[in-house]
């Protein structure tokens, strides 16, 4: 992997912070309780189509659900209790230190909403030069990578996005950019059948040591 990418893009929930299991749940009971999914299955749906807001993931989930725009509402009020107590994982933050040092670019991008992120990070630092979260015709994959892009003055080539979904494996494939798959949401097997020539790793220390062995990317 070579410093010429010079700019790293990292999804938020479930691959910087250990959040994805606590929205699992709740996403499931509101799914259960209004529209009688079984949890098992309502959980499973909502990991399936993880990567893009709850309210969007309502509409695949449920095309012709009339209480989506109440389960959203419901959903995004009750994942905020505990979320800005939510850790980082092991060994996010000595990572992003290390890629700094690299003079490598860093930036969140989240589909959770920008008011959000912008409020966890208040409460918790992290070396980041780009915090972008979702906001109307503002959203992960083109619109966070155009805008880095802009901003750094480079080019898809010299970008990595490094996600926990398969959605964010597809935008940044439609992008031209190189993606990195963070087991967690989905497993190794799941990436690579999607994306067989990228690069898979079980924690954000594997970042870094592939910065450090100079492996080549792909997109």
């Amino acid at each position: 992997m070579r410093d010429d990418k010079r700019v790293c893009l990292l999804d938020f929930d479930g691959t910087l912070v250990d959040s994805m299991g606590a929205f699992a749940d709740i996403a499931a009971d509101v799914m259960q309780a209004h529209y009688g999914l079984p949890f098992a299955e309502a959980r499973q749906r909502y990991l399936e189509t993880s990567g893009i807001p709850f309210f969007q993931q309502l509409d695949l989930i449920f095309p012709e659900g009339q209480q989506n725009s109440v389960l959203a509402e419901e959903f995004e009020v009750r994942k905020l209790a505990g979320f800005f107590e939510e850790p980082y994982f092991e060994g996010a933050i000595e990572t992003l230190e290390f890629l700094r040092s690299r003079g490598v670019v860093t930036a969140i991008s989240s589909n959770n909403f920008q008011h959000n992120v912008d409020e966890f990070m208040v409460r918790n630092p992290a070396p980041f030069d780009h915090v972008l979260g979702f906001r109307e015709g503002f959203a992960k994959g083109r619109d966070h990578f155009d805008y880095v892009m802009r901003a750094e003055g480079v080019t898809a080539e010299a970008v990595v996005f490094v996600g926990d979904s398969i959605k964010d494996g597809e935008r940044a494939q439609e992008s031209g950019v190189s993606f990195v798959g963070r087991t967690g949401t989905f497993g190794r097997a799941d990436f690579l059948s999607r994306f067989p020539s990228i690069v898979v790793i079980d924690s954000l220390v594997e970042l870094k040591e592939l910065y450090a062995a100079g492996r080549n990317w792909t997109v």
